[in-house]
This record gives structure tokens, C-alpha cells and sequence, in this order.
């Protein structure tokens, strides 16, 4: 006999595993001059340890969450984490850059099952005028972890080596995987048929695009690299043709983009994504290679940012649900585009670590005033047997947009470096240590020129978050809640 339970209960159980997963979209950033002085690999390669793993998160998305509608979330989650936790050891054990990649693929892949299934179990448990608060943690979780990632991961890297930041997933993933299994509800499900030409047309197309995106560079931008990506374009182009015309159930259903603040919302957390992923890059090495800091104190250089968001999420969690829905959005947008402007125009050898601190808080305020709010508002009319879809596309676009920001700046982290003259491997690979025998004018031109490619690099996740303002901005007010809604949305919690 099902009983009623806490959704609240589930939530927290869900969002062990959920921190857990996208904490390892960021804490490679810290340990990226690490593995590329350990594994001898050069920018552009270790910058794929990194988006093989978005890559493979991303594609499977708008699938996985139709999964969790069929076989129910539960078993799909708990399915993807013990895929995400077995990976995980594979990538600590990794020997080579190439293994590396392959493995941090197949642990992008255990992300992609898990992660619709925490935000279809907020939609399908909590009421829309509740889902705010719940929203709040949801989005407080997601903003902590892609800051948090760097600082735990520059502490293991410092005291045990970089194979210990995927090593600490597997005793977390146990415990996250005890805690689903135990407090998770069975909810219904619902019959889907699987649209596999979508999948293969999606998948074939992001891969294209973002191959040749970030490998352009290497390639000197030849006609194969243009070709690639403009044949990925016209398959992705081939795949909305297939979605309007399928008469089935799409992978994506078009009909939820007629809601114009849930289509405004995927806009604005792809431009999230991408910036977020963007601008963790180019600031790690600027803070490890011209700074000289360890993994661990150019992590701590961003704490504040970290603990701000971690504080104010669940705060304006729930203030959203009170507020128009484009007010908070569009000021933390806003501002966070600012802050990145600001590090980018600081970013020379000598600038005030300090003044990095004091910026890094103000980003994380904006960072708050964005996670939640724009979930809550994506989420607050979906219908709930499309709860999995909807969380399928949300969170696939967010991480489309993180395939896209990691590859474009690869792209132009590598033509920056190269327009200053710099070598991608060898002394500026290994960061000051690798520079002990050069004369120290001779080093301080390098890191001039080098600080000069980071900075410019920087202004890319700045631009990008313009666009979540803009998108943030034309939101329109949400309807008054329909009684009957609530009542509707909780008699879906099964035990």
C-alpha cells in the first residue's frame, strides 16, 4: 500500500548524488596543470578531459529523462550512479590522457541518467506554489558544487594527487546510492515510445560542432574543421525538422516551447552553463602558472564566491516563488557578467588578490539570484507526465551550453596563447616551477604575455551571460496558481 511521504526526504537523498555529479564538471579545472605535466599532454588535450565529460552528459539528456517517466526515476538514478561511481574509480586509475578521456565519457553518461531524474522527482512531488523553496536547494546545490568543485579539488590534488578527485566519488556515490534506495519513492510511470532517430540525429550533431570547435585550432582552422562543423549544424538542423514532423512522442517535445518562460529559461541556463564552464579555465591557469599559487590556495581565491551562493540560494529559493519571475534572473545575470568583465581587467601579474576576493562574493550573490529562480520559473507549468521531458531538455541545454563554452574557449585559449607567441606544452604546461631557470626578465615578459591570453580569454563567459540578461529580461508574470494543482502533484508521492 503506498503511504505519503516528506518529498523534502527525497530531495536531500537525490542531491548527494546530484552534487556529486556536477562537482566533476569543475574540479577538473583546478587539476588541469596537474594532469598535463603527470599524463604530458598538452592544453587542448587535457581541456577534452573536460569535455569528453560534458559531451557525454549532455547528448543522452533528452533520452534519460523520458527514461525515468517509463521505468521511473528511482531506478533510472540509482541505475547512473552506479554507473557514475564505478567510471569514477576508472578515471583515478587512468595511465594515460587517452584513457583518462575515454573513462571521464562513460562517467559523463552516468550523469546524464541521474541528473533529470532530481528535478522531475521536485516537479512531480512538490506543489508549483512550493516548488520554490525546493527549487532553492535544488539550484543552491547546483551553483555550491561548480564552485566548490575547484577548492576540494585543489586540496586533494596538493595533499594526495589529482587521481584523488575522482577517488573520493566512490565512498560518496555509496552513500548517496544507500540514501536513494532508502528515502527515493517509486512514482508512477508512464508509457513512451523512444524516438531513436532523434537520438541519433542529436548526438551526431553535437558531436560534430563540438569537435570542431574545440579542435579548430589545432588544425589551423582547415576546411575539414569548417566542414565538420557545418555538417554537424545542418544534422542539428535536420533533428528540429524530424522533431516538428514527429507525430509520435518527439524527443523534444516543440509543444513546451509555446510556454514562452520555459523557452526563455533554457536560453538563459545554457548562457549559464556555458559561462560557468568558460570561465573556470583560463582563471586557474592565470591563478597556478602567473600567480605561482598551489592547486588549493588559487582554489581558496574563489571561496567566497562559493560560500555566497551556498548561503543566499535558499534564501532566494524562496523569494522567488513572491517575486515577478524575470527580477531576480535578470540583476543576477547582470551582475555576474559584470564580475566576470571585472576579473578579466584584473588579471595581470601583479593585481590584488584581495580585490579578487571581494568580486569573486559579489559573483556569488549573482550566482544565487540565477540557479534557482530560473528553475523554478522552467518548471512551474510543466504538466507533470511530462515532468522527465521537461527536466530532460532543461538540464540538456544547460549542458549543451557547458559542451559548447568548454569547447569554444579551448578554441580560444589556444589562438590567444598562440597569438602572444607561448608555447601550449613545456614551462608555461608546468606553471613558475617549470620556469626556475629563466632569467627573471625573461619570466616576467612570459607571464605578462600570458596573463595578456588568459585575460582575453575571460571576456567570453562575460559576453555570454549578456545573453541570459536579455533572455531573463522578456519573462513574462505567471499565472495565479490553479488550486487544483497541488493537490494533483501530491497525490503523485508514492512510498
Amino acid at each position: 500500500m503506498p503511504t505519503q511521504r516528506n518529498p523534502w526526504l527525497a530531495l536531500y537523498a537525490l542531491v548527494v548524488g546530484f552534487f556529486m555529479i556536477l562537482l566533476d564538471m569543475t574540479i577538473v579545472a583546478v587539476a588541469n596543470p596537474a594532469i598535463m605535466t603527470d599524463l604530458h599532454a598538452d592544453i587542448n588535450k587535457v581541456i577534452w578531459v573536460t569535455s569528453a565529460y560534458l559531451l557525454a552528459y549532455a547528448v543522452p539528456l533528452l533520452v534519460t529523462g523520458r527514461l525515468g517517466d517509463r521505468f521511473g526515476p528511482k531506478n533510472i538514478y540509482l541505475l547512473g550512479l552506479a554507473v557514475f561511481t564505478l567510471s569514477s574509480l576508472w578515471c583515478a586509475m587512468s595511465t594515460s590522457i587517452e584513457m583518462l578521456i575515454a573513462a571521464r565519457a562513460v562517467q559523463g553518461l552516468g550523469a546524464a541518467l541521474m541528473t533529470p531524474q532530481t528535478m522531475a522527482v521536485i516537479t512531480r512531488t512538490f506543489p508549483p506554489d512550493k516548488r520554490g523553496a525546493a527549487m532553492g536547494l535544488w539550484g543552491g546545490v547546483a551553483g555550491l558544487a561548480t564552485l566548490v568543485g575547484p577548492i576540494l579539488g585543489g586540496f586533494l590534488i596538493d595533499t594526495h594527487g589529482w587521481e584523488w578527485i575522482f577517488y573520493i566519488n566512490v565512498p560518496v556515490g555509496i552513500v548517496a546510492f544507500a540514501l536513494a534506495v532508502w528515502l527515493v519513492p517509486s512514482l508512477e510511470t508512464h508509457e513512451h515510445k523512444f524516438d531513436f532517430v532523434g537520438v541519433v540525429l542529436s548526438a551526431t550533431g553535437m558531436f560534430l560542432v563540438v569537435f570542431g570547435i574545440q579542435e579548430g585550432n589545432t588544425r589551423d582552422w582547415d576546411g575539414l574543421i569548417w566542414g565538420m562543423i557545418a555538417v554537424g549544424l545542418i544534422v542539428l538542423g535536420l533533428f528540429v525538422v524530424n522533431q516538428a514532423r514527429n507525430t509520435g512522442e518527439p524527443l523534444v517535445p516543440l509543444s513546451l516551447f509555446k510556454d514562452r518562460n520555459f523557452a526563455l529559461s533554457n536560453l538563459g541556463i545554457a548562457a549559464m552553463g556555458a559561462a560557468i564552464t568558460a570561465n573556470f579555465v583560463p582563471f586557474y591557469f592565470y591563478l597556478q602558472q602567473v600567480r605561482e599559487m598551489s592547486p588549493t590556495r588559487s582554489a581558496l581565491v574563489l571561496a567566497p564566491m562559493a560560500i555566497l551562493t551556498g548561503v543566499f540560494a535558499p534564501v532566494i529559493g524562496k523569494l522567488s516563488d513572491k517575486l515577478p519571475p524575470r527580477m531576480l534572473p535578470t540583476i543576477g545575470f547582470a551582475v555576474f557578467a559584470g564580475t566576470i568583465f571585472a576579473f578579466a581587467a584584473l588579471m595581470t601579474p601583479d593585481a590584488s588578490i584581495p580585490l579578487f576576493l571581494v568580486i569573486g562574493g559579489i559573483a556569488g550573490i549573482a550566482n544565487a539570484c540565477i540557479w534557482a529562480p530560473l528553475a523554478t520559473t522552467a518548471t512551474h507549468n510543466l504538466p507533470v507526465q511530462q515532468a522527465g521531458a521537461g527536466a530532460g531538455i532543461y538540464n540538456t541545454t544547460r549542458q549543451v551550453g557547458s559542451v559548447l563554452g568548454s569547447a569554444a574557449v579551448a578554441a580560444l585559449l589556444s589562438s590567444r596563447i598562440a597569438a602572444q607567441h607561448l608555447p601550449t606544452t613545456g614551462p608555461i604546461g608546468e606553471g613558475g616551477a617549470g620556469m626556475g631557470d629563466i632569467p627573471p626578465e625573461v619570466k616576467a615578459q612570459v607571464m605578462d604575455k600570458l596573463s595578456t591570453a588568459l585575460s582575453q580569454s575571460m571576456y567570453l563567459p562575460g559576453a555570454i551571460l549578456l545573453i541570459g540578461v536579455v533572455a531573463s529580461a522578456l519573462f513574462v508574470g505567471r499565472p495565479a496558481a490553479d488550486a487544483a494543482k497541488p493537490e494533483r502533484a501530491k497525490a503523485d508521492i508514492a512510498g
